[in-house]
């Protein structure tokens, strides 16, 4: 089964950011992914679709969850991919 990619749309200054970050890296103890983390700062078309909804995940490309970033729904998308 391929390696699952997580995608963390963020920016500087975002404490539900690092929330959302550390939630990811917590499930990367458990789970086979690689993280990318994205600054919608520095893209037009990233800031206008999430300036107000970050932090955004996405997991294989389809978005997982945004705002308040739950580890059990990540834990389960993941679970669902494997």
């Amino acid at each position: 089964m391929p390696q699952s990619t997580i995608t963390l749309y963020t920016r500087n200054g975002c404490p539900l950011c690092d929330k959302a970050k550390a939630t990811l890296l917590e499930l990367k103890e458990e789970y086979n992914f690689s993280l990318e983390e994205i600054d919608i700062e520095q893209d037009d078309e990233l800031h206008e679709r999430y300036g107000l909804m970050i932090p955004v995940v996405h997991v294989d490309g389809e978005e997982a969850a945004y705002g308040f970033i739950d580890k059990y729904e990540i834990s389960n998308r993941l679970q669902e991919k494997s």
